[in-house]
């Protein structure tokens, strides 16, 4: 039966992306006035170009005045009644505006109504209007004038614009699952096309992602020489447990942790596993992961585990943490421990000329 390994659940982090935004609002603030002329027939006459105004009155937040002319605001309105807006606050608008005349047959609605559809820039004293707005002969035969009365109801319309408050959206980006994706694809097994036997244990992976993470794989595989084919590896230099441990890291590109790797009662350690995974890393061009095991052993050296750490960094040409370990041990207070340790007989039978490097740092750190 091959080997399960175990995949940790997807965690739900989450991660902040703050997005700002601010807008400019324009829109149409509008007032109405209603201006009634009593006596329309009498007003008749005044003469071309002359008018008669009304009170002024504050519409859209500015001060107006509507000119009316019973004959006509110009010679080539003299057969019309014209009528104006003025603005006479001291600002600058922009404008629209709407006319409409009181139809007195009783039913009481306005009619006819003639619209500015386009705000129109103007300062003080600027006038809108129309020099042709209704011809008088139609108007004075209409139900919009009676008793002699006429009423123009106006509205105004300036264009204003305002910033919206900005506001601040927070949107949750889940961390990446890429990872807990693949360790679970690694423990499901799902589409796997090899499988490689380590001691009497067996574990099952995919090529592609072998081959992915590792040069020697990617040759074993697909190079020149490579067997694209086989289904089958046996693995004869590592135990099940360092190559469990490779395995995970080549799925995850994490030093794997110790609960993955065995069982809460076992006596299995971060230093334990970077010793056996350093020349699993070597082995299967991992320069990642073998950087990872030499900073792992780097961190624990003490006395008791120098000496075998330094056989390691030796061995597999980690020269930084060899000379880590050369200063660590050499030092005098140091020495006379790691000497009687048992990492420090292994170096006199199998690593003599350790101990020579061993010998000329003590000398150096002595001068």
């Amino acid at each position: 039966m091959a080997r399960s390994i175990a995949a940790k659940r997807p965690r739900v982090s989450k991660s902040n992306q703050e997005i700002w935004t601010s807008e400019s609002i324009y829109e149409t603030v509008k007032g109405s006035h209603e201006y009634k002329i009593k006596g329309y027939s009498l007003a008749k006459g005044m003469g071309v170009g002359k008018s008669m105004s009304s009170g002024r009155f504050t519409a859209a937040g500015n001060d107006w005045v509507i000119l009316f002319y019973p004959d006509g605001y110009n010679q080539a309105s003299e057969e019309y009644v014209s009528v104006f807006f003025k603005l006479v606050s001291s600002r600058v608008v922009r404008a629209s505006f709407e006319l409409k005349l009181l139809d007195h047959s009783g039913k009481g609605k306005y009619g006819d109504p003639s619209l500015s559809k386009s705000p129109h820039p103007g300062r003080t004293g600027a006038t809108w209007g129309y020099t042709k707005y209704k011809k008088r002969s139609v108007l004075e035969t209409s139900s919009y004038l009676k008793d002699d009365c006429l009423s123009i109801h106006c509205t105004v319309g300036i264009v204003q614009t305002r910033a919206g408050k900005e506001k601040r959206c927070v949107i949750h980006v889940p961390l990446s699952d890429m990872i807990q994706n693949l360790k679970g694809l690694l423990e499901s097994e799902i589409g796997y096309d090899i499988t490689f036997q380590a001691g009497n244990e067996f574990f099952r992976a995919h090529k592609l992602i072998l081959a992915a993470r590792s040069p020697v794989f990617k040759a074993q595989f697909f190079g020149l020489v490579g067997n694209p084919s086989m289904d089958r590896v046996v693995i004869d230099e590592f135990d099940p447990f360092a190559f469990k441990a490779m395995l995970l890291f080549l799925y995850s590109d994490e030093f794997p942790k110790i609960h993955e790797l065995s069982d809460s009662d076992s006596p299995c350690t971060s230093t334990k596993i970077a010793q056996h995974l350093l020349a699993a890393a070597e082995r299967f061009g991992l320069a990642r992961l073998k950087l990872m095991c030499e900073a792992k052993l780097h961190k624990h050296i003490t006395t008791n585990t120098v000496a075998n750490t330094l056989a390691l960094a030796d061995q597999h040409k980690c020269q930084d943490l060899k000379t880590a370990c050369l200063n660590f041990a050499a030092k005098p207070e140091n020495l006379e421990e790691v000497m009687m340790s048992d990492g420090y007989a292994h170096l006199e039978k199998y690593h003599p000329s350790l101990l020579t490097d061993l010998l000329k740092t003590s000398a150096m750190v002595d001068k």
